[in-house]
C-alpha cells in the first residue's frame, strides 16, 4: 500500500470565506500516483472546516446566514472564549461544519455523487492557514 501526504496552505482575504478546494485535492492525487484506496482531506485549524457540497453560491450565502444565526460574530462579550481573542464563533462554527472529510478514490479519480464538490471553509481569516491531503491505497 502507497501513502502520500501533502499540505495546502490558504491566506483569505475575509474572516469568513469558502473556497472550493476539488482542483487542488484532484492535483494532489494524480501527483500521488494512486489509482484504488482513500484520500483524506482535512483542516489543520481549529476555526477552519473541510466539508463536501455543491458548489452553488446562493447556498454558500445560505451558510453565512445560516451560521450566523447559530454562532452570530457578534457581539463578542457573548462568549467566555473572547479574552485575548474575538473569535468563540469561529470554533463554534467549524465544529458544525467538520474537521474533514474522506473520499473514495476508483480508477485514479476522487469517485465523488452528483455535484459534490470539496471546500475548505475559514471562519476566522486573514491569516495563513493549512488543510492536510492525505491518500492511502494502491
Amino acid at each position: 500500500m502507497k501513502s502520500f501526504k501533502k499540505e495546502l496552505w490558504f491566506n483569505t482575504t475575509s474572516r469568513r470565506q469558502l473556497i472550493n478546494i476539488t482542483t487542488e485535492v484532484e492535483e494532489c492525487l494524480l501527483e500521488s500516483g494512486i489509482t484504488e484506496g482513500l484520500c483524506l482531506v482535512n483542516a489543520m485549524h481549529i476555526t477552519a472546516s473541510v466539508f463536501i457540497n455543491d458548489d452553488e453560491r446562493g447556498l454558500h450565502n445560505d451558510y453565512e446566514k445560516w451560521l450566523e444565526k447559530l454562532a452570530p460574530e457578534k457581539p463578542y462579550s457573548q462568549y467566555q472564549h473572547n479574552g485575548f481573542e474575538d473569535n468563540a464563533d469561529a470554533h463554534l462554527k467549524r465544529t458544525i461544519m467538520g474537521r474533514e472529510v474522506v473520499v473514495a478514490v476508483t480508477d485514479g479519480r476522487l469517485d465523488f455523487g452528483p455535484w459534490e464538490q470539496i471546500f475548505y471553509g475559514e471562519f476566522d481569516g486573514k491569516r495563513r492557514k493549512r488543510v492536510l491531503v492525505k491518500i492511502i491505497g494502491e
